[in-house]
């Protein structure tokens, strides 16, 4: 028995040791180089999780715009035809704590915002989504790196940001994407983005922010297929305190793996200007 037990002693050591060496080469995983020999993030990305619904944790819910029900809120009549196709799926967040740090005036605002959701999300509208919320709209985006150059291609709205690494200064004004100043720390790129107009939201909840609106991001290869994310937000108007998010952007497999035209403008022409028609159509 004595041997055995010796045996058993051995195989569990040798289990335990295996499993720390895996665990310590994810740690001090190195992305392959680029050819400025920074690491290459080039590659079609996607976020799986439900943080476009609502960045914070929620249960789920029969759909985005609801009203009192006799017991319980029920969907709003422009949405109850959906049916399950319009219902929230639940999440654990993305909110490092677990919740915004909203000022009490400002929380107030985003209560109104999602009860009137319909009228308010610019994602209903097609417009320009910001940042970080073009990252894990439930649409793929691509990274395309040289040595000289760095953009993001979202496939949502045909949204495009340009990554500077020498800093032009302040933006001549605001706008939806904002401007993004990156430079690299050892493994991780790191952006700056600041310069953001008011009107985008960071979900579909109606969480929300002002002008003042500061998103430092963090992109770190952890294996050859994932990129932890992290976005730090800073915005004096509405919030107590910078507060974080974090997740994993996973690598799209498919052979043929690219991005497809998603330009939705056209889509919401009749949303936006039907009712201008010279003969409206019949709703």
């Amino acid at each position: 028995m004595g041997n055995l037990d010796s045996l058993v002693t051995k195989s569990a050591l040798a289990a335990i040791m295996a499993i720390g060496v895996v665990s310590l080469a994810g740690q001090s995983y190195r992305a392959p180089r680029g050819p400025d020999g920074k690491p290459n993030l080039n590659g079609i990305w996607q976020a799986l999780n439900e943080a476009n619904y609502d960045v914070e944790g929620h249960m789920a819910r029969p759909a985005m715009a609801l009203v009192p029900g006799h017991s319980s809120p029920v969907p709003a009549a422009p949405v109850l035809a959906l049916g399950a196709v319009g219902a929230v799926p639940p999440s654990l967040g993305v909110v490092e704590g677990g919740e915004i740090p909203y000022k009490p005036e400002a929380l107030a605002i985003k209560k109104q915002n999602q009860q009137d959701w319909l009228n308010r999300d610019p994602e209903i509208k097609c417009y320009l989504p910001g940042v970080p919320r073009a990252t894990y709209m439930p649409y793929p985006f691509q990274i395309i790196q040289s040595a000289s150059a760095l953009t993001f291609v979202y496939e949502y709205a045909g949204a495009v940001r340009n990554i500077y690494f020498k800093n032009p200064g302040p933006a001549p004004n605001d706008s939806w994407m904002g401007q993004s100043v990156g430079h690299w720390e050892g493994e991780t790129l790191v952006i700056d983005v600041t310069d953001m107009n008011d009107r985008t939201w960071f979900d579909r909840a109606g969480n929300f922010h002002s002008d003042k609106l500061h998103v430092v991001e963090r992109y770190t290869r952890t294996s050859p297929d994932v990129i932890s994310y992290e976005a730090t937000i800073e915005d004096p108007d509405v919030f107590t305190r910078p507060w974080k998010i974090s997740m994993p952007l996973y690598r799209r497999q498919e052979k043929n793996a690219q991005l497809l035209d998603f330009k939705c403008v056209e889509f919401v022409e009749e949303l936006l200007y039907g009712p201008y028609r010279k003969h409206p159509i019949p709703k």
